[in-house]
């Protein structure tokens, strides 16, 4: 634990990383297919007779997994067999999307899921579209949201995070007769969930948003300056007109002030604190720190920001980073850094790391005494967030992923271009750095371990000593 002493953190002159050239990778055919046999041996694990999965553009991850497409202002179903049989309830603006959908799906046209006063004087009532699915003769019914429920929630059975008028129609359809319960953890729960494990198509996929989204918080860091608005500095957290997974931070000052999430004209001063943040599918970036070059420009009272905030936080960030491996136990991930840096001094209140996939947080194995295992596969996020009383924030979250040799050989095979991002990723974390990665640990972005908590000094960046 020493080498993770706050006093072995060293600010000092680094080359910044270079942004990376990228292009998408689309999901192939036959990891689409995969998705839908795991699914359906999922299903026969847990006797699941049908399975629905509820979809709209903030919840949908799990329904845009197996079809591909998110139901953008709409709501959607995907109904799902275990025999193989599947259909695809949708609006009045989605409907054409069935033709399109990477599963095979008989489309039933349901205008209940329209936009308030379209025409509904075609298609089918909410009950009689999933009559049409074949949901009366199902015995044990699985239905899918987005949360964990039926785990965090034990003591309240029959809990759905679906809309009520789709819960109360299928009960009113199917009867006492049929099991009805909550089942997004086939999903997404940190032990089992199909889709906490990537191959090796779905990491290459993945690592493009990861990898862009930092690529757009280094050019805001990098357009930092007094006088600049927040709404310029923001105009680099969006690019190529990719859909965001968390709404983007560009903030001066005190947050939220009127409410408000979003950036505005507000101009950032000298000693300001700054918050940036930007994800997309595949991962986020997220920094904060202080607008400032050096110790002297920080507010009086918060001169010791350095030795109380930021340095203990990144040697808490260069643990996570060393110490991250396959086979670690979440509830391992969490007294390290509970160990680093202890909640109680330093105010932090969420999972020390979590998953990620098409949202930015998908579920996370990292709780305190979670037995849930690190798995190769695995695309995780770094996100600790110290608060202090009297001080500003620090934070350098991205991602990575854990790869097995079998899998980091298949992604030398098949991902050229991406593998040869990841190689100079590390090298980068090895020598400017001093942050030594465990050979599975996969770098999603060039910001991952880089750090420079007084934003306005483009030179300077955390290292480890030694």
């Amino acid at each position: 634990m020493e080498r993770y002493d706050k006093e072995n953190m060293v600010l000092k002159r680094v080359s910044q990383p270079k942004a990376d050239r990228l292009e998408p990778v689309p999901l192939s055919d036959s990891t689409m297919e995969e998705r839908r046999k795991n699914l359906l041996r999922a299903m026969e694990e847990e006797q699941i007779d049908c399975l629905i999965i509820y979809g709209d553009l903030e919840h949908g991850s799990n329904f845009e997994y197996l079809t591909g497409f998110l139901p953008r202002f709409e709501e959607a179903l995907l109904v799902i067999h275990r025999k193989d049989t599947a259909f695809l309830l949708l609006g009045n603006e989605n409907l054409k999307m069935a033709r399109h959908s990477r599963i095979q799906a008989q489309p039933v046209h349901v205008p209940a899921f329209s936009l308030p006063n379209q025409p509904m004087d075609r298609g089918l009532t909410v009950r009689d579209g999933l009559m049409q699915a074949r949901t009366a003769e199902a015995g044990r019914i699985g239905v899918v949201g987005w949360k964990l429920l039926e785990e965090k929630c034990p003591d309240q059975d029959g809990l759905f995070d679906v809309p009520y008028y789709i819960v109360d129609a299928l009960k009113k359809l199917t009867g006492e007769k049929t099991q009805i319960i909550n089942k997004t953890g086939i999903f997404i729960h940190p032990g089992h969930g199909i889709r906490t494990v990537n191959n090796c198509n779905e990491i290459a996929h993945y690592e493009f948003g990861s990898a862009l989204s930092a690529n757009c918080v280094l050019d805001a860091m990098n357009q930092l300056g007094p006088g600049k608005t927040e709404m310029e500095i923001g105009s680099s957290l969006k690019i190529w007109g990719q859909p965001n997974s968390v709404v983007s931070i560009s903030a001066a000052g005190e947050r939220f002030q009127d409410a408000s999430l979003y950036p505005g004209r507000k101009r950032i001063k000298t000693g300001d604190k700054l918050s940036l943040t930007t994800g997309f599918k595949g991962g986020l970036t997220s920094r904060s720190g202080y607008a400032v070059s050096c110790k002297e420009e920080l507010p009086e009272d918060s001169r010791d920001y350095l030795e109380r905030v930021a340095a203990p936080y990144y040697a808490a960030m260069a643990a996570w980073l060393e110490q991250i491996k396959i086979g670690m136990k979440g509830g391992e991930m969490y007294r390290l850094i509970e160990t680093v840096l202890p909640k109680d001094t330093y105010g932090w209140s969420l999972n020390p790391g979590h998953l990620t996939a098409d949202e930015e947080w998908l579920s996370s194995p990292i709780w305190k005494d979670s037995a849930h295992l690190l798995k190769s596969g695995m695309l995780l996020q770094a996100d600790i967030i110290p608060s202090v009383p009297g001080y500003g924030g620090a934070g350098a979250e991205s991602g990575i992923a854990l790869a097995d040799e079998d899998l980091r050989n298949q992604l030398k095979e098949h991902y050229p271009e991406t593998w040869a991002r990841i190689e100079e990723r590390r090298d980068y974390i090895k020598e400017e750095l001093g942050i030594l990665l465990h050979q599975e640990v996969l770098p999603l972005s060039c910001l991952t371990g880089y750090y420079r908590p007084f934003m306005l000094d483009r030179d300077r960046a955390f290292t480890v000593g030694r």
